[in-house]
């Protein structure tokens, strides 16, 4: 892509009236494929309405995404040369069919498990250079404040310990994060283990230099609802002139759709192929810790409980505020064996999580259980298709 830094682009504004819809986009490295197959049936349907040119970035004020969700959100939102999305919704799934073996070369042979043993070891499962060159080649100079609807994406930085929040709204006040899509989605996607952390530098016009040193946004926000929504919050708190006033607590006004990418939970306890449990972790170490049987136990933790404190939280106090119709989150949480790896890259798997994102959009609208942690479904919500068809006509 040529640059584009210097075309007249403009941030769409957010609503004036009612409701400001918000989409947000999980980490989960492969399973990006499950909501991948959500938004493009969303989409589909918004040009059954307004026809084939309508894409997800007229429709939503704000797109926020974590790793594989920031990168989908940047390809949502990147414009292209005709200052339209660089990719349509449709397009997102065959991208990571595609390109998802060559991201992850998957270790073949006898010795394969000790060889990633040792790659994990002594370095990241994965070099990242495709990854990186794939992401230059399609976003390149493309800057933040370029996106054609506001963007939120979490990244984390290891030398001053804090997360970093690239927000469009934020370029306004800090110039400094109005970095290149580029180096957000090469730093959101670093995950820990897998892709080495990213470091780069960014200018601002008045000649400030800030340097970066970021991994997955996943260590601070798997799901990044909650951050879009306080982004959003805090733009009305400070009488932003793009948005209409919101009364304290106005949950009413936010339309959240939460897409996440599955996980391994099944009836109140993990699947049988990757069963941790206090009585095997009481035996581990640093290793075991970061390596047991082709899986990361320390790294499903936390983005499992990031994603579902951040749900339970939304969950809470929509309901609090009457605004539950408001948010929608789907998810799937019966993901066993490759399934819910975040980096199995066979023809076979990839096919089966298309089928997932395929099955969750026929599963009844469901909603945690606060006490279990586990979905169940809403009585009298239909399924996430129709539920889905619903947020249309808001």
């Amino acid at each position: 892509m040529e640059e584009l830094g210097k075309l007249p682009f403009k941030i769409q504004p957010p609503t004036y009236g009612e409701i400001i819809p918000i989409l947000s986009i999980d980490g989960g490295g492969i399973r990006g494929i499950i909501p991948g197959v959500l938004l493009g049936y969303l989409e589909s349907q918004l040009q059954e309405l307004d026809g084939e040119d309508a894409r997800l970035a007229d429709y939503f004020d704000v797109i926020s995404g974590t790793s594989t969700g920031g990168l989908i959100a940047s390809m949502l939102t990147a414009p292209n040369q005709k200052n339209r999305p660089l990719y349509a919704a449709k397009d997102i799934v065959p991208f990571y069919l595609e390109n998802s073996p060559k991201i992850f070369p998957q270790a073949r042979g006898l010795f394969a498990s000790a060889a990633t043993l040792m790659e994990v070891l002594t370095g990241p499962k994965y070099n990242g250079k495709y990854l990186h060159k794939l992401i230059r080649k399609n976003l390149g100079a493309t800057k933040l404040h370029q996106t054609l609807t506001n963007v939120v994406i979490p990244t984390f930085d290891i030398k001053t310990l804090q997360p970093i929040i690239f927000s469009s709204f934020k370029v306004k006040t800090r110039p400094i994060l109005d970095a290149t899509l580029t180096d957000i989605c090469i730093a959101t996607s670093a995950a820990p283990t897998y892709f080495p952390a990213h470091y780069f530098t960014n200018k601002d016009e008045q000649g400030n230099v800030q340097d970066f040193n970021l991994v997955d946004g996943g260590v601070a926000a798997n799901n990044p609802a909650l951050v879009a929504i306080s982004e959003v919050t805090k733009q009305i708190i400070w009488k932003d002139p793009d948005f209409f006033p919101i009364k304290p607590m106005d949950y009413g006004r936010f339309l959240v759709i939460s897409l996440g990418t599955g996980s391994k939970k099944k009836e109140g306890t993990y699947s049988a192929k990757r069963a941790y449990s206090a009585k095997r972790a009481s035996k581990w170490g640093v290793i075991s810790w970061l390596y047991d049987k082709g899986h990361t136990p320390l790294i499903d933790c936390y983005n499992d409980a990031s994603k579902d404190m951040v749900d339970l939280h939304n969950c809470v106090v929509f309901q609090a505020l009457h605004s539950e119709q408001n948010y929608l989150r789907i998810d799937e949480d019966t993901l066993s064996g490759d399934l819910s790896s975040v980096d199995v890259s066979t023809a076979k798997n990839m096919s089966n999580l298309v089928k997932a994102g395929e099955d969750l959009l026929k599963k009844p609208v469901s909603r945690m259980n606060l006490d279990t942690g586990l979905y169940e479904p809403i009585e009298n919500g239909g399924t996430n298709e129709e539920a889905l068809k619903r947020c249309l006509l808001n």
